[in-house]
């Protein structure tokens, strides 16, 4: 058989061949979620050594592929199932994954707004629809990334050229001591050494203290350091713990600091009456983190990071690049290169544009109200069952909670309370129905339930409680009446 002419450009034949394959390949996945186990990573094992492969110099036929994709593709976290609970959930919307497909496939850049004018739109128009609902004015400015953790790194270079002198040094970072390692990561990242980085204290709730915040900043100018930034959470990852936000931006205010919100995971419960009360006040804030494949339930890869002096932004990111004259912006475009780190990038706003032209935000708003409520059952159902100790009442979607050891248990109680509830967990996961995962809180492990997947709902979610309390009286912990 002669080689095609052009071996990188399948003939019609050849298009709707792959196409389709594809398209079945997904249609099968999606339809078999609700059965898939919850998470089968160990499988990965066999099959690992079989991937190791050099390139070959002949293709191969994209059945046989596929083929290969499929065991890999289950061998893993089920993170786009009804039964993944852990960490927090990314479902992956499939008009998501069909915006991609388009976005991919005519690969027009948007960096710049010349090259594609009404596709820079969109993704500006899809950046002003998330500022608004923060309560941003309409100069703003913002921009897509891959997730929270670019988002607080280019905020943190953002508020430090806004903040600071080009010797920086002496600029101090406060945040809790429960927030997101990418901070503490972007900030080191960002320059600022170890003993720049202030960890402040929590109250009961998991939540800053802002009187320690005070406390610290005051303490730091008076030795002659320059604060500069605090971060407040909008949802924490261990505990989903909201910080008191008007009384931070009242301190920063007064203080002369630039407040981040990280609200990567709790910024778009603000889409339901709920969420919006219990969020106030992110609005003053001069940044903030999101992301979109969190609370918006998109693709993995999907970030946002919103300034509220969009020149601020544009001031530390700005560069000058000779052979970009001839596409320089109108007043009215954005050029994403001018606000970012990047150049190269994907055209990232129709992941966000197409799903939610096609659902519309109502939709979103139902799938969050719904989340809420499920939190509130799984809180209520844990706390009704005396072998549980539960560390808070949920502040948005996540469920903190111990199994108890006997009382009387004295000396070795702790060690014995991890090695109990690792063990629970081990079991409720290894049944492949639900996935959980834990943390540590007050030096103890910890299990937590976190609800967010758009395909989680209430019979998935009582399954899970119900393993909980199976496998806590298969531990000899008795049954579960008050």
């Amino acid at each position: 058989m002669s080689e095609p002419p052009f071996p990188l450009e399948p003939d019609g034949a050849a298009f709707d061949a792959w196409t389709s394959a594809c398209v079945a390949f997904v249609r099968d996945y999606l339809l078999s979620l609700p059965n898939q186990p919850a998470s089968d990573a160990d499988a990965a094992e066999p099959l690992r050594s079989g991937l190791r492969e050099p390139a070959p110099e002949s293709g191969r036929p994209m059945d046989e592929l596929l083929a290969r994709l499929r065991p890999a593709v289950l061998a893993s976290f089920n993170t786009a199932g009804p039964g993944y609970l852990a960490f927090i959930p990314g479902g992956g919307v499939y008009a998501a994954a069909l915006a991609d497909y388009v976005a991919l496939s005519v690969n027009r850049y948007v960096g710049v707004a010349k090259t594609a004018p009404a596709l820079v739109e969109i993704e500006a128009t899809v950046i002003a629809w998330l500022a608004e609902l923060m309560g941003y004015p309409a100069d703003a400015r913002g921009l897509l990334t891959s997730g929270g953790s670019m988002s607080n790194l280019i905020a943190i270079i953002t508020a430090r050229a806004a903040r600071l002198p080009e010797d920086f040094l002496r600029g101090i970072l406060y945040f809790s001591e429960e927030t997101h390692a990418s901070v503490a990561k972007a900030a080191r990242l960002a320059g600022f050494p170890e003993r720049n980085l202030r960890r402040l204290p929590v109250d009961a709730r998991y939540r800053l203290e802002p009187a320690a915040l005070e406390r610290a900043v005051t303490e730091d100018k008076e030795r002659g350091a320059t604060p500069f930034l605090i971060v407040a959470n909008v949802g924490t990852t261990n505990t989903g713990a909201l910080d008191p936000v008007p009384a931070i931006v009242d301190i920063a205010r007064r203080q002369g600091l630039w407040v981040h919100a990280d609200a990567a995971y709790g910024g778009f419960f603000r889409l339901c009456a709920e969420g919006a009360a219990r969020t106030q006040g992110i609005d003053g804030c001069d940044s903030i983190t999101l992301d979109p494949h969190k609370g918006l339930f998109l693709p993995y890869g999907t970030g946002c990071l919103l300034v509220r002096d969009g020149e601020a932004l544009r001031r530390a990111h700005q560069g000058d690049a000779a052979y970009l004259r001839d596409v320089a912006p109108d007043a009215d475009q954005v050029n994403f290169t001018d606000l970012s780190p990047e150049l190269s990038r994907d055209f990232r706003g129709l992941r966000i544009w197409l799903p939610v032209q096609l659902h519309g935000l109502a939709a979103f708003r139902r799938q969050l109200e719904e989340k809420l409520e499920l939190t509130r059952l799984a809180y209520a159902e844990l706390a009704a069952d005396a072998r549980f100790e539960l560390l808070d009442e949920p502040q948005l979607s996540v469920v903190a909670f111990r199994l108890r050891v006997p009382a009387g248990a004295g000396e070795g109680a702790d060690e014995e309370s991890d090695r109990v509830n690792a063990e629970l967990l081990r079991r409720v996961n290894a049944r492949g129905r639900v996935f959980l995962s834990s943390t540590v809180l007050g030096g103890r492990t910890t299990l937590r339930i976190c609800v967010l997947s758009f395909r989680t709902h209430r019979e998935r979610l009582l399954e899970a409680i119900a393993t909980l309390q199976e496998e806590a009286g298969r531990l000899g912990r008795g049954t579960g009446a008050k």
